[in-house]
């Protein structure tokens, strides 16, 4: 057996590089989600390496936010530059003391293995809340009654993509195929030239609308565009300039036939679990918080007629302040009011149908304290009456249902023959 050729420096250097930055970043941002392992970005040495940096590099004092919703905090850009500056660091010291070494073939297979369950894992992930939509819900009663104005650039996004449900499925297909495709060892290829795909469409997204993940969806990019790497030559050759393809030169993960048909088994006995514990999470939240939820029984729009306060009657003025436009209840834990001059006001509320009542609370656990109680009537399906006591003041609201199909966003639907556009 022929040895194999010797690397170039450059490779070798940038291999090493690439083995301890994109190792930390898919390890320490658990991107290969494992269940019960703690938030490893919290833990020594991470955490507190980070925030010496953020004191003593950019003496910046505050206290910083280390998870939550946004993958762009400052913790999270901090992480990074100290990742990138301590795997040069170490990628120099590697290169010195094993500069003899002619190449690295068997790391650089299975650490090809790991990065494709790092991008895999997290397309299905991405994947699967858009095939399942929850990443991006129906518009929300509240959402669809607000001036589009008032949306932030991440708020439009959010609302279009789910107002149109087949589109966000589609999309998250395209995420799961990348994910199917990583996950089978012989398409590797065809699985890193979609996914990088996908991640750049999701990395343009979040730069254009101002979506916080932005600093994570690049090095999506760069780790599609790393799993290519060692097929760039052939890629290059199909793609630009038209050359017969030779077959992939990369190493198998074994020297026996048994030892790589295990091999490919576990990898896709892996992929499987990934997918169904997804797909699992993602369907049990469909039908408790998603659109296939319940909706609650007085679930809707109801636009207040008519309202009296210490039994006078208040005109639909928008000068006034104490005088409301309407009521919306899309939960049975919160209850949104909205003023004459449209700015609203929003009260966790709790739903006794068989008492009609509704009561409003303020605070949560052992702090809540009740506001008020709204006993209501239904005269019919689409009126409904309101009284109270709520901060020292009687209120008395007659309403009538504005149905959620009134509005051309969710009713509009697909239409094969127009003719005119319907563009408002």
């Amino acid at each position: 057996m022929e040895p194999a050729p010797a690397w170039r420096l450059a490779t070798r250097v940038a291999f090493r590089f690439c083995f301890i930055y994109f190792g930390l970043y898919i390890l320490l941002t658990q991107m290969i989600f494992i269940p019960f392992i703690p938030p490893l970005q919290a833990l020594p040495p991470v955490e507190p390496t980070v925030k010496w940096v953020i004191k003593n590099i950019f003496h910046d004092d505050r206290t910083l936010q280390v998870f939550g919703g946004s993958g762009d905090k400052m913790f999270d850009w901090v992480f990074a530059f100290t990742l990138l500056v301590f795997s040069s660091i170490v990628t120099l010291l590697w290169s010195v003391v094993d500069r003899r070494r002619p190449h690295y073939i068997r790391l650089q297979k299975w650490f090809r293995v790991y990065v494709r369950f790092g991008v895999a894992t997290t397309m299905v992930g991405y994947g699967m809340a858009k095939a399942i939509p929850l990443q991006m819900p129906e518009p929300s009663l509240t959402r669809l009654l607000e001036p589009y104005g008032n949306f932030s650039p991440m708020g439009v996004l959010w609302a279009s993509i789910g107002a149109s449900f087949p589109y966000e499925r589609v999309v998250g297909f395209a995420e799961l195929l990348a994910a199917v495709l990583l996950f089978i060892p012989n398409t590797v290829v065809l699985g890193g030239v979609v996914s990088l795909f996908d991640a750049t469409q999701i990395f343009a997204l979040n730069m254009t609308y101002d979506v916080p993940v932005k600093l994570f969806a690049f090095h999506l990019v760069l780790l599609s565009l790393l799993l290519l790497a060692p097929d760039a030559h052939r890629l290059l050759n199909l793609f630009v300039f038209n050359k017969t393809v030779e077959p992939s030169r990369q190493p198998p993960l074994g020297r026996r036939r048994r030892v790589i048909q295990f091999g490919v088994a576990m990898q896709l006995l892996l992929g499987g679990y990934f997918f169904w514990t997804a797909y699992s999470n993602n369907s049990q939240a469909w039908i408790t918080r998603g659109a296939g939820a319940p909706r609650p029984p007085l679930y809707g729009v109801w636009v207040i007629d008519k309202m009296t306060i210490n039994g006078v009657e208040r005109a639909p003025l928008v000068t006034d302040y104490d005088r409301w436009r309407r009521v919306v209840i899309q939960s049975g834990a919160t209850m949104n009011f909205w003023r004459m001059d449209d700015t609203t006001l929003g009260m966790p509320a709790q739903y006794d149908i068989a008492k009609k009542t509704i009561t409003l609370t303020q605070g949560t656990g052992a702090q809540a304290k009740t506001l008020g109680a709204f006993a209501f009537e239904q005269p019919a399906l689409d009126r409904l009456v309101l009284d109270s006591e709520l901060n020292g003041k009687k209120i008395r609201m007659e309403t009538r249902l504005f149905p959620r199909e009134s509005f051309p966003l969710v009713t509009r639907g697909f239409n094969w023959i127009q003719k005119f556009p319907f563009n408002r």
